[in-house]
């Protein structure tokens, strides 16, 4: 039954999208977050839905879509840029067969990033882009939720729709994605249109965002609690109340310790212990090997470089002797290690000119996002009331993800190239808004100032 409703949802968004071709646009967006084909095992995996979604979302906006309103922003170019320089590094990458298998997704993953803004372009569009990123994400934490509130999790034993551990669905991914959406549903429950935000709305984001907070506790991902850490700061630049917000956050807080399991404070105490952790010591030997590398190297070495690292350490091993236990230093050797950063995954594998590009990408959303949140803050028409918030979320949500994809290689993301997509779809809108906005008054002041004349008495 899973199999026949997840491929008949997906026919159902391409048959309505011949009426609607933007509906192309958020069957792509569905199927690149949910991965249907992956989870069913009969129909969904007989076509090449996700090829046939991206073809038909492009073929949609070429045919359908006025070209009037279509807008090229800067960091559309960066990701432009970013793309075809991924493609150089790829002609003499250290491992050629495994960097095409990464180049097959990363490709795709900007290509739609950077096309994603020119769709939306009405505030139904940019609202209905973001509910569908929501839900369809929300499918997989409500799932692996209630599984974590049912005793099922663990660390690498939470079993979400599929089990192949990537994208969306590798466990840190998912504590990441979770968090960084929080603000992004709470902006549902005031401004939504689609759902106008009554109690149901109201109820179903709450749990929503339960949920959410327990995928961190659930994947056990010490990146989730950082993450959780940082989003509580962040919300205190928008909260009325911030001594009651800092002491229900303490109190909720408290009152979770309990249920939490043994397995999670064991796991989170490691935070503390970055010496005696073998994974917290690995990555920052694999840090270390990558600016050694990139110093040799410093255009990259091409997408999974990271295969050619070797490395030594000394780390303390505990073990238990004699019914005691006995600390010993050992050498620890290690190769192939992942980056585990996104930082040093864009470094190593593209270079310092990579990495520039890829920050640059990310600086300039979060300084576009405050720009929008001040402009439009004290703006009094209901028309113009949804703007800044969503900019702040959007900007709240980016920081999230750069706090986790500093420990983990998510620098691709696809979830988060289309929140960065939303982001310029975002800053386009407001300012073509403004541009009207300015050419309206500077119309009126002209009027104004000939209405103003005209009406002066002759000179005799």
């Amino acid at each position: 039954m899973l199999d026949v409703a997840l491929f008949l949802t997906v026919m159902a968004m391409f048959l309505l999208g011949l009426r609607r071709p933007f509906i192309w646009v958020l069957a792509y967006l569905y199927i690149d977050i949910l991965a249907p084909q992956k989870i069913g095992w009969t129909l969904t995996p007989m076509l090449p839905i996700s090829l046939i979604a991206f073809l038909l979302a492009f073929a949609g906006w070429a045919f359908a879509d006025p070209k009037s309103d279509t807008k090229f922003t800067l960091r559309q170019g960066i990701m432009c840029a970013l793309l075809a320089y991924c493609f150089m590094t790829l002609q003499w990458a250290d491992f050629p067969i495994e960097a095409h298998e990464k180049w097959d997704w990363v490709w795709k993953a900007l290509v739609f990033a950077i096309f994603l803004p020119v769709t939306l372009i009405t505030r139904l569009r940019i609202e209905a882009a973001a509910l569908v990123l929501v839900l369809t994400a929300g499918a997989i934490i409500i799932s692996a939720g209630m599984k974590t509130a049912l005793g099922g999790g663990g660390y690498e034993n939470l079993y979400l729709f599929v089990n192949d551990n990537s994208n969306i669905y590798e466990s840190s991914t998912l504590a990441t994605v979770s968090i960084a959406l929080i603000p992004i549903i709470l902006w549902f429950t005031r401004h939504g249109t689609i759902f106008p935000p009554d109690w149901r709305v109201k109820t179903f984001a709450g749990l929503l965002i339960f949920a959410c907070l327990l995928i961190p506790i659930g994947t056990e991902a010490r990146t989730g609690l950082l993450c959780i850490g940082v989003l509580g700061i962040l919300m205190l630049r928008d909260v009325r109340n911030r001594l009651m917000y800092v002491m229900a956050a303490g109190a909720l807080g408290v009152a979770a310790l309990p249920f939490l399991p043994a397995s999670y404070y064991e796991r989170m105490a490691t935070l503390g212990s970055v010496e005696s952790d073998e994974s917290a010591s690995t990555r920052m030997q694999v840090w270390m090997w990558t600016l050694d590398y990139v110093s040799e190297h410093p255009l990259g070495g091409g997408f999974d470089a990271y295969r050619g690292n070797k490395f030594t350490y000394r780390m303390p091993v505990t073990r238990e002797e004699g019914g005691a236990l006995v600390t010993e230093i050992q050498d620890v050797t290690d190769a192939g290690r992942a980056y585990h950063s996104s930082f040093f995954e864009m470094l190593g594998e593209q270079g310092w000119p990579g990495l520039i590009m890829w920050l640059s990408l990310h600086a300039l959303g979060l300084l576009q996002m405050e720009r929008i949140r001040r402009k439009w803050r004290d703006r009094t028409n209901p028309a113009e009331q949804w703007q800044g918030p969503l900019a702040s979320a959007l900007q709240f949500s980016n920081i999230v993800y750069l706090v986790g994809a500093t420990f983990q290689g998510i620098a691709y993301q696809p979830v988060f190239l289309m929140l960065i997509g939303l982001q310029i779809a975002l800053w386009t809108y407001c300012r073509k808004r403004d541009s009207a906005r300015e050419a309206a008054e500077h119309k009126a002041r002209r009027d104004a100032r000939r209405a103003a004349a005209s009406a002066k008495p002759a000179i005799p």
